[in-house]
């Protein structure tokens, strides 16, 4: 059944109300992931800011409640570039909200280093944040999403540039040739394939969950200055982000996709949403084009089993 756009011009005020809901976003201390964590403490949702910096953690939770005094809002410590964080986190929110959770958007993403770096597990640093991370995240807590009234909801966040990128999963750890673009790349490639790939396991397996993939365009964050942009040389560097900075759109305005993804009532499972104007680079909410890549259904299952091995961490 082909998948129906999202409303012209949907916004904020078109979610409804999510008292009483638990949701989790990562990388939500700044750009994106905070104001996705603000829209959902606006909607009424109980929300956790995850990071890895707990001083930008502070700061977060006050800027959100000095927007929405009433908001019920905190942040918990998780660095997706260590398993054993992932896997606390995860223990400690289900436990705290009795086993349930009902919103979990993977947004936290780290781009473009200069040279190959590696987290706690050994990993390339791009693909082991941006993906690795989210998917033993992700595969924790699905028992507590899936316990969710009316089931729980996962918004993977991709990008643009998985559209130019490729799979290359007999060297996912860019060990053989490591080129930043490429390597992030393929991180959000991977991104992509795993939400699209969880809907169908969802509903092969009656998992009750739906799984959703977002990306925001192109979209003005620190990621541009502390990535790509901070590993150049000081003036390529500041006419990277200069020139970004006269495209791009808001981090609230990229958050969009995201927030309609994990609160529209209509938003499907197995659907991707980005902004609906040219390129898909700015704009409301709309149906975003996922490339041939992403839709190897072979690729995605040997994606899947490399990451089950590679974490340690199944989905049962």
């Amino acid at each position: 059944m082909p998948i129906s756009p999202p409303k012209r011009n949907w916004t904020l005020n078109d979610a409804p109300a999510l008292d009483g809901k638990v949701a989790i976003v990562t990388g939500a201390t700044g750009g994106i992931g905070f104001e996705t964590a603000l829209g959902l403490a606006r909607q009424g949702a109980v929300t956790i800011v995850a990071g890895r910096n707990r001083a930008k953690g502070a700061q977060a939770v006050t800027r959100i409640q000095r927007e929405v005094p009433a908001a019920k809002v905190r942040f918990e410590m998780l660095d997706l570039a260590s398993l054993a964080s992932v896997a606390d986190f995860a223990n400690g929110v289900t436990a705290a909200h009795g086993g349930a959770i009902d919103i979990l958007v993977n947004n936290a993403g780290v781009m473009g280093y200069p040279g190959r770096q590696r987290t706690a597990d050994g990993f390339e640093r791009q693909i082991g944040v941006n993906y690795f991370g989210h998917f033993a995240l992700t595969a924790r807590l699905k028992d507590a999403l899936c316990a969710a009234p009316g089931g729980g909801r996962v918004v993977t966040v991709a990008s643009l540039s998985h559209r130019r990128a490729a799979l290359k999963l007999d060297d996912l750890q860019s060990e053989r040739s490591y080129n930043a673009l490429r390597a992030y790349g393929q991180s959000k490639l991977a991104d992509l394939i795993f939400a699209l790939e969880l809907q169908r396991r969802a509903e092969q397996n009656g998992w009750k969950l739906r799984s959703i993939a977002a990306h925001p365009g192109w979209a003005r964050t620190d990621i541009i200055d502390s990535g790509i942009g901070g590993g150049q040389p000081n003036l390529k560097a500041w006419l990277i982000s200069f020139g970004f900075g006269l495209v791009a759109q808001s981090a609230r305005e990229g958050a969009l996709p995201s927030l309609y993804a994990a609160t529209a009532p209509e938003a499907a499972g197995g659907a991707y949403y980005g902004p609906s104007g040219p390129g898909e680079t700015r704009g409301s909410p709309g149906l975003a084009r996922v490339f041939p890549q992403a839709l190897d259904t072979a690729a995605s299952s040997r994606l899947w089993a490399l990451s089950e091995k590679l974490t340690g961490v199944g989905f049962g």
